[in-house]
Formats: structure tokens, C-alpha cells, sequence
């Protein structure tokens, strides 16, 4: 079942993340990776921010997490984390066709360059990488993080993104 998550899952959302994380670890820049992936006082300054949590529960229990972020003309998904023993079930792909029919809105999303197998998923569920110059502006716009991070990631976009009119590249 896909729910919005309680603010008492706070503890559960951060454990989930910071489980799903370790796949980044030895992947991702070395000056880009701590203990924990996320400490707590971010995830809350996430949540203060406008992420709203969604999480995939199963047996009672939350197997994901994904964020979504309205920020006016796009949303972003934010934060989208499976517990490394429930991966490989379809979770992912459930929590971002329900995120993606929240509203005709087009959808962004960040991911690390080298995260070879987060860019493949979003790939497969319709999602195309921007060009270099099109990710600069739009981190840039839409995200808060430093240019170490920007020069790391890439943004995927998806149907409604790349077929908007073209002013949306404009701003």
C-alpha cells in the first residue's frame, strides 16, 4: 500500500534512507559521502523545506520512501530510498507512478552522476537525462546544494518536461 508518511515515521524514514544509501558508498565522490548518508537535522531541514514523504508499506511496515517537492512550475522527486533487502520488487517503480499522478506538473529529478543504477531506473520508467547545460540551470533553480554536488549529478526529466514548450528553459 502507498501512503503518505506520518510525522512519526520520521525515525523510520531516516532509517530507510540511510540503509538504501549504502548502495552509494565507494560509488559516489569520496568528499560526497558521510556517516550517516543523511543525519537527521538534514532530513528535517528537508521535510521544513517541502519535501513530502510517500512511503511503499508492507506487512505493516514501511519498504520505501520517496519524496516529492512542489516547486511551483516542476515538482522534484527527492529522497527516493528502498530498505536494501526489498529491492528488486517493484517498490520504486509503485512509489513514482503514484508521485507522478499527484498532478499533471512536470517532474525533475536529481541523482549522482556515477549512480549508474538510479539513472537506469528512472531510464526505464520514461525519464530522460538533460544535457549538462540544461542540469547546471536547473540545479541551480530548483535545488540548494553546493557546486561540488552540481558538478556530480545529473537531472532526468520526464514526458511532460521535455515535451513543454519551451519557455520553461527560458527562466
Amino acid at each position: 500500500m502507498i501512503r503518505k508518511c506520518k510525522q512519526s515515521e520520521f525515525e523510520m524514514i531516516y532509517e530507510i534512507i540511510n540503509d538504501a544509501a549504502q548502495a552509494y558508498k565507494g560509488v559516489i565522490p569520496a568528499d560526497r559521502w558521510h556517516e550517516p548518508y543523511m543525519a537527521r537535522e538534514e532530513l528535517k531541514h528537508e521535510i521544513e523545506d517541502g519535501v513530502v514523504f510517500w512511503g511503499f508499506e508492507a506487512d505493516r511496515e514501511l519498504a520505501g520512501v520517496m519524496g516529492i517537492q512542489d516547486k511551483g512550475d516542476v515538482n522534484l522527486i527527492r529522497h527516493a530510498y528502498v530498505r536494501t533487502r526489498g529491492r528488486q520488487h517493484g517498490i520504486g517503480t509503485q512509489l513514482l507512478k503514484h508521485l507522478e499522478s499527484i498532478d499533471g506538473k512536470p517532474i525533475l529529478i536529481g541523482t549522482w552522476a556515477d549512480a549508474n543504477w538510479a539513472i537506469s531506473f528512472y531510464q526505464k520508467n520514461g525519464y530522460r537525462v538533460v544535457t549538462e547545460t540544461e542540469k547546471n540551470r536547473l540545479l541551480k533553480k530548483y535545488w540548494n546544494i553546493t557546486e561540488r554536488q552540481v558538478e556530480t549529478s545529473v537531472v532526468l526529466a520526464n514526458k511532460r518536461w521535455m515535451d513543454a514548450p519551451p519557455s520553461h528553459s527560458l527562466s
